[in-house]
């Protein structure tokens, strides 16, 4: 039986908010059903690292996205009954773009905390694809076992770090090359970045 086209972004307070936004734009653009869920301190993230305002603590997708928003659901961190939190939610996989640190750890625990723990718990426990993109340097000793372990658990470790055989030619096409990598991991098409040994 073929994954639906749902997939789950988990936003969490590590540097790099802009791959999680250019993730989301690429999928609404896909037209595949999004799921998104920010948790508390990527909120702070968004307003250190984005010029698109903020009001309050529920972010506007659209703006967010840059683009009209209509069908993705968004979901609070506390809101543990969500669809996305249930082993019945089928999707395609669940992506963590960026992974702060402590969601690394919680994650590898099998915690369960708050609506993003619970969905990537559940998203390895169903065998789905987790990928968690971490944005952190240097890696603690404790990071680096977390990242084995959640490897170990079936998910995928995509670190934020952009190639440069591509000659990016500015930060939108540095990002782009992360985001594609983790579309190709999703099985989305796309035309984010060149391929090596393909020609322009």
């Amino acid at each position: 039986m073929a994954a639906p086209n749902r997939v789950v972004l988990a936003v969490t307070g590590a540097s790099g908010i802009q791959y999680a936004r250019r993730l989301l734009q690429v999928l609404i653009q896909s037209d595949l059903e999004a799921h998104v869920v920010f948790s508390d301190a990527a909120l702070d993230v968004w307003r250190a690292e984005l010029d698109v305002p903020l009001k309050g603590d529920k972010p506007d997708l659209a703006a967010f996205a840059g683009v009209k928003a209509d069908g993705v659901k968004l979901y609070r961190n506390s809101q543990v009954g969500a669809p996305i939190a249930s082993g019945s939610f089928r999707h395609r996989g669940m992506v963590v773009c960026p992974c702060s640190m402590s969601t690394l750890g919680a994650l590898a625990s099998g915690a369960g905390e708050k609506l993003i723990g619970r969905a990537a718990e559940v998203t390895l426990k169903e065998r789905r694809k987790l990928i968690v993109v971490p944005r952190e340097t240097p890696y603690s000793l404790i990071a680096l076992r977390n990242m084995v372990t959640l490897t170990e658990a079936g998910a995928v470790i995509l670190d934020a770090n952009p190639g440069f055989y591509a000659r990016p030619k500015s930060l939108a096409d540095m990002v782009d090359f992360v985001v594609a990598r983790i579309l190709d991991h999703l099985e989305v098409e796309h035309d984010l970045s060149k391929r090596w040994g393909e020609k322009p």
